[in-house]
């Protein structure tokens, strides 16, 4: 039986809407969700793998900021506590964070970024 990943989808949906509009720019997925065995969580872990990173970076500086990233959501998806801790450490870092739940939502906020 086939699962279904909203946020995934929505995911995917917002990088290929990125690409089609800003070809010269840089959008990356950080692959750091997941259900893992615990032998596999802890390799990872080691290579550097770090609870909270958000699913994607534009890696492009803008308005005092060095980049933005976006943790995509679902409609009623909660940010989790380490989320919440890295946003804060990002920021005061100087990059953008935003919590995105739609395509619309993801549009208004890469426009907002790029566009200041």
């Amino acid at each position: 039986m086939a699962r279904n990943y909203p946020e995934e989808s929505l995911q995917i949906a917002c990088v290929q809407w990125f690409r089609l509009q800003y070809p010269n720019h840089i959008i990356f997925h950080v692959p750091n969700g997941g259900k893992r065995n615990p032998r596999e969580a802890a390799r990872l872990k080691r290579a550097g793998t770090l609870a909270g990173i958000p699913d994607l970076f534009v890696a492009e500086p803008c308005n005092n900021m060095s980049g933005l990233f976006i943790e995509m959501k679902s409609p009623k998806g909660k940010l989790t506590d380490s989320q919440k801790d890295i946003s804060k450490k990002l920021f005061y870092r100087g990059y953008a964070f935003e919590v995105c739940r739609s395509i619309e939502e993801f549009v208004h906020i890469v426009r907002g970024y790029l566009n200041g």
